[in-house]
């Protein structure tokens, strides 16, 4: 009886000797732990898990079902596989030295190689509240849909090997630099510029991009003489809707936690997207005599995409405001100023992320929900219109720059026979629909 008692102390004791003689290889001290497991928010880590698909999951398949829908039938397949294989090369130079270049340190302008391939980042590393792993997937999704948004410019002529070139090159160039500065402590930080979640960065970037590809690339062979309608509205309406919905994803969750802030960006981009919707389509019914569907769409994405730099930090009536504006001014330069100067913008991606990324960010400036001390309305619109100055400088210099090297060299253009049998067969031998 008395060996049958022992034996059980001696089990009772067994882990706090095995925890005395524990590796440090297989587990870490005590104190670090608890730590680790007091700076780990449970709740943030699971929305923001949440918002990282919802954000992927607007380019695929939200972006290339609302362009693909936009564009004609023999073109379709290209514009999914340009978006889907994007994803893929954005993820593993995300992956292999963006987030690293990216990140705070460096100068004003870029950051270091200190994390490329992910060195250092382990289970246990934390951004804020949340594993720094998710942090970096979060923050990979952007990087996967800002050269996406910018393929609606020149869709339909641009051979594939130069879109992944180009796209590849102006993310190394452009995205990079311009993340730093607005979101890695570098030159916007500096400047006390206002941008939640990336009115600069993802859509002023990418929207001068748009403009200075369509022009340098070219129009489309008949534009402006053939009708060149979409060839599947529903399609567009549906990518609009993922897109909408997914946007939840990239305002509220450039919060990083689940708190108040990323419930008033979810609540202010509602109301923006809303009143766009409406503005815009009231705009179609007054000029051209019919509210369509993808003047819906289009209004939407204009909506959302002004709000964006504004979500953190806008009050509900400004939302209204922004919303409004942004249809107001997206229209006018999707319609009557694309057709006055002639420039082929495919999808309007300068007219509504370019221009509506614009108006987002200098209405920032002007409608804060909450001001802090020593608050000036000029002084922070000023701030905002140096950093889209800056942005569109920037990113329309390293595009003349990329495009023109990539025509010297292997070409921007597919030839006029494959233009006009279709990307779809001539680039990817396959149809996206059967007779």
């Amino acid at each position: 009886m008395k060996s049958i008692l022992r034996y059980r102390r001696a089990l009772a004791a067994l882990p706090l000797v095995l925890s005395a003689f524990a590796s440090p290889v297989f587990g870490q001290d005590a104190a670090v732990v608890d730590e680790t497991a007091s700076a780990l928010s449970a709740g943030d880590t699971a929305w923001m898990i949440v918002a990282t698909c919802l954000v992927l999951f607007m380019t695929l398949p939200g972006l290339a079902l609302f362009y693909g829908g936009l564009v004609r039938t023999k073109n379709i397949l290209s514009i999914l596989v340009q978006c889907f294989v994007i994803a893929a090369v954005m993820s593993l130079l995300w992956f292999a030295f963006g987030y690293s270049f990216a990140l705070s340190g460096g100068n004003s302008i870029i950051g270091t190689a200190d994390k490329v391939f992910l060195r250092g980042v382990s289970v246990d590393s934390m951004t804020g509240t949340i594993p720094e792993s998710v942090y970096f997937i979060f923050q990979m999704t952007f990087a996967i849909i800002t050269p996406a948004l910018i393929v609606g410019a020149f869709a339909e002529r641009m051979k594939f090997s130069a879109v992944l070139l180009f796209t590849s090159l102006w993310f190394i160039l452009s995205y990079l630099p311009i993340w730093h500065m607005a979101w890695g402590g570098g030159l916007f930080a500096d400047w006390g510029v206002i941008d939640f979640a990336g009115g600069t960065v993802v859509h002023i970037n990418a929207g001068i991009a748009g403009l200075v590809a369509c022009i340098l690339v070219g129009k489309r062979k008949g534009y402006g003489n053939h009708h060149m309608a979409p060839h599947n509205v529903p399609f567009t309406v549906i990518g609009a809707s993922m897109l909408w919905v997914g946007w939840f994803g990239f305002n509220a969750g450039s919060e990083l936690a689940a708190d108040g802030v990323a419930g008033m960006a979810m609540l202010v981009t509602q109301l923006a997207t809303a009143t766009a919707v409406l503005a815009w389509l009231a705009l179609e019914k007054f000029f051209s005599g019919a509210p369509t569907a993808v003047g819906a769409a289009t209004g939407a994405v204009a909506g959302l995409v002004a709000i964006t730099p504004a979500s953190g930090t806008a009050s509900p009536v400004g939302a209204l405001v922004i919303g409004l504006a942004s249809a107001v001014v997206c229209y006018f330069f999707a319609t009557t100023l694309k057709r006055k100067f002639g420039y082929d913008d495919s999808l309007d991606v300068f007219g509504v992320h370019g221009v509506g990324g614009i108006v987002g960010a200098l209405l920032t400036g002007v409608f804060i929900l909450s001001p802090g001390e020593g608050y000036s309305m000029g002084t922070q619109v000023f701030a905002q219109l140096k950093s889209v100055l800056l942005t569109a400088a920037w990113s329309g210099t390293v595009s003349v720059v990329v495009l023109y090297a990539l025509k010297m060299t292997i070409g921007l253009r597919v030839n006029e026979v494959d233009e006009q049998r279709g990307l779809d067969l001539a680039t990817h031998g396959e149809s996206g629909y059967t007779s």
